[in-house]
């Protein structure tokens, strides 16, 4: 298939209009909660089955992992008695 060209030219463009600022300010996008490094030890099979998914949706293991993470201490948030 062949691409079509675009052709511009010196037309007039129509009425303008002005759209206002929605994109965000850049302290809003700061990550709001605090995190921390730690070291974890995961089999070989399930770093490789991330990596593999990572691969496909272009992104990175550690964030997968990071968020699988968050989303299930986020469900059993509240949900476990506190240690006295």
């Amino acid at each position: 298939m062949k691409k079509r060209k675009i052709k511009y030219t010196d037309e007039p463009i129509g009425k303008i209009r002005i759209v206002d600022n929605f994109l965000p300010e850049p302290k809003d996008l700061i990550l709001k909660e605090e995190t921390a490094k730690i070291t974890l030890t995961l089999t070989k099979s399930s770093i490789d089955f991330f990596k593999s998914e990572a691969a496909k949706h272009r992104t990175h293991y550690q964030a997968m992992i990071r968020e699988l993470i968050n989303q299930y201490a986020a469900h059993y948030k509240g949900s476990i008695p506190a240690k006295k």
